[in-house]
Parts: C-alpha cells; structure tokens; sequence
C-alpha cells in the first residue's frame, strides 16, 4: 500500500500557498480594473501582478514535479519486485471527473500518468501487462467463494459475503480478484 502524496505536508503547505498567491493575484487583478467607453471591462496588468503570477507558475512547476516524481518512484518500485504479471484496471475516469466532491482529488492522484508510466515500464522490463475491463466488478465479487454482491455501496467499506460469510477489506477483495483476473488471462 502507497501513501498519497496529496495529503503529505510539503503538498498540503504548496497547496495553501498557491490558495494565498491565487487571491492576491485576482485582488490586484481587481484593483486595477478599467471600464472603457463601450462598457467593457479591461484588467491593467501591473508589474506586481507579472511577479506573482511569475511566484505561481514556479509553485505550479513544484507541485507538478513533486507528484511526477512520486508517481515515477511508486512504479518503479513496484516493477522492481519483478511480478509476473501487473494487472490495472480500466476505470471511468472522465465520468468520475464530473463528481464535483471528488474531481479535484482525482485530477491530482493523475491515473493517466500512473498508468502509462506502469505500462511502459512492465513492457520494457517483459512484464506481462493485463488491463482488467472496465465492466469488471473486481470489488463486487467474494474473492473466495465467487459470488456476487450486487447491492454494494461506495460507502461499504469492508466486504462481507453472504454466502461463505467471509469479512475482507473491499480494496483488499477486489486485489484478490484482480489477481485471479491476471491469472486467467496471463
């Protein structure tokens, strides 16, 4: 299990920077509003607004090469135990993106790097790379006698079968059947 970079403490105080410089910007940006004759509104940009918006581009620069180099660290850690197969699964991204509590949390774990990242680096290595359907319910499955458990919530946070009445973690679960599904195929 990898810790998430998003909630670490050197993120978390870029993150509340970047909040405070943000502000400041858009008061300048405020402050030297200008109406013309036609009633449109024009922005003056001023020498202090060029240097903070110079301040956050280089805080945006380090928060991006911050994650980059987490996610370039995580999998090459995990290609380095050498498995014989990395299964992934395909997930919704665009439509988990339209959740507004959750979007901005995904948008920073950033799956599409993860994954391109992994996948290079198992083929470069002749590491069988499986990607599971995306209609594969790996969490709704009981990872040891196979039933389904079709009324499973997101806020369900341990797997309890109703017929072998085995207790799992749900992530833990839908690992073991993600295995199974990479076992299958590979």
């Amino acid at each position: 299990m990898y810790k998430n970079i998003n909630k670490t403490k050197e993120v978390k105080r870029l993150e509340k920077k970047k909040k405070t410089l943000q502000r400041k910007v858009s008061k300048k940006y405020e402050i030297n509003k200008i109406e013309t004759k036609g009633g449109e509104t024009r922005y003056k940009k001023t020498r202090n607004i060029i240097k903070l918006e110079n301040q956050l581009k280089k805080l945006n620069q380090r928060l991006t090469n911050i994650r980059h180099n987490y996610s370039h660290q995580v999998t090459t850690e995990i290609i380095k135990r050498k498995p014989s197969f990395i299964v992934v699964e395909d997930l919704n991204v665009a439509g988990m993106m339209k959740n507004k509590h959750l979007s901005k949390a995904i948008g920073e774990q950033r799956f599409y790097e993860f994954y391109k990242q992994i996948q290079y680096k198992s083929e470069w290595n002749n590491i069988k790379f499986v990607v599971a359907d995306r209609y594969f319910s790996s969490s709704k499955i009981c990872s040891q006698c196979g039933s389904y458990n079709k009324d499973l919530k997101l806020s369900d946070r341990k797997y309890i079968c109703e017929c072998c009445g085995s207790v799992l973690d749900r992530d833990f679960n839908a690992s073991l059947n993600l295995k199974r599904y990479g076992q299958e195929i590979a």
